[in-house]
């Protein structure tokens, strides 16, 4: 395995931790629109929270997909045509999902309105599940040939692992959404996303620990991995209990950050654990690694410096972005 391999595969990890810390909050505001927001104002309030920065922070996803399609050509072509029908379902999700702010904000009619609203609440609930549903089913090792053909079946995709990891990604996208609201919102519908996030804290302690559990059980993490395994299970932990007494203590920045960097740590876990595998197979000689996926030393040299060029205006963007519209919303 070269340098330039392996920080390549660092960097898709990073993409996807950035497509989760920052999409995520999304989704959670997506879900609490139809679950906590009470009246049309507040969902009015909730929705205008994400407005300016809702697809913004969708690009992460493309550009993470984007580069492992460039860096890891083999990786993306088993995942994408083994996993094909959980993408779909998400492609479908992120449509509707994407089409909804567009479509309530050009609704005749009341009816009209909270039929979209309602479609961006599902979708918002069905695409973390999937994405967890579909990285907790890779690590625990797929039917796949020598030629990373994956012949995946219904209990591939969903099993006791699977579930629980997707449980736990919605949870975990629906408190950083709340710890979002809390921080971005006024008046009652503040206040109401702070106590729901509290209650809903103590439903993710004890996924946490499932989790644990079924990671020692499905995959060869600990095996192959123990400390940083332990080390990044206790992160996750450690990180959830920092949100939830901040929640508390009603200091919101800490209680969002935290929550996003809980994403960070779970990406962190699963690249981690699959190293230097990208594909793990249920047979060990059929998986794919960095070093057998990736596009060639020319190919990684060219993206490299192209990233290292455009990614500092990339990131003055998002940051100026998040400036112009760091005031709260009012109901």
């Amino acid at each position: 395995m070269t340098g330039l391999q392996l920080f390549w595969f660092i960097i898709v990890g990073v993409l996807f931790s950035g497509f989760f810390f920052l999409e995520g909050f999304d989704y959670g505001v997506g879900m609490s629109a139809i679950t906590i927001a009470k009246d049309k104002r507040e969902i009015e309030q909730t929705i205008g929270s994400i407005g300016p920065v809702w697809d913004l922070n969708e690009v992460w996803l493309l550009t993470a997909g984007g580069a492992m399609f460039a860096s890891f050509p083999y990786w993306y072509a088993s995942l994408f045509s083994g996993f094909y029908l959980v993408l779909f379902l998400i492609l479908v999700g992120l449509i509707f999902r994407g089409v909804t702010f567009e479509f309530r904000h050009h609704a005749h009619s009341e009816k009209g309105k909270m039929f979209w609203t309602k479609t961006l609440g599902v979708a918002s609930f069905a695409i973390p599940f999937l994405f967890g549903l579909m990285f907790t089913s890779m690590i625990q090792g797929v039917p796949m040939d020598a030629h990373g053909n994956v012949s995946a079946t219904f209990t591939t995709y969903v099993n006791p692992l699977s579930v629980v990891g997707g449980v736990a990604v919605l949870l975990l996208a629906w408190l950083h959404g709340l710890n979002y609201l809390a921080l971005k919102t006024e008046g009652d519908l503040r206040a109401r996303s702070a106590k729901v996030a509290n209650i809903l804290y103590f439903v993710l302690y004890a996924g946490e620990v499932v989790f644990a559990v079924l990671l020692a059980i499905f995959t060869d993490f600990f095996e192959k991995h123990f400390v940083g395994t332990l080390v990044l299970l206790v992160a996750i932990v450690v990180l959830t209990v920092v949100a939830h007494l901040a929640v508390r203590a009603k200091k919101e920045m800490t209680a969002f950050i935290a929550s996003g960097l809980t994403f960070v740590a779970l990406v962190a876990l699963i690249f981690q654990g699959i190293f230097p595998r990208v594909m793990i197979a249920t047979n060990p000689a059929h998986s794919i690694l960095i070093k057998n996926a990736s596009s060639t030393g020319y190919t990684l040299t060219a993206m490299t410096i192209v990233t290292l060029c455009i990614l500092p205006f990339v990131l003055v963007y998002i940051g100026w972005t998040y400036y112009v519209f760091r005031k709260r919303i009012k109901k």
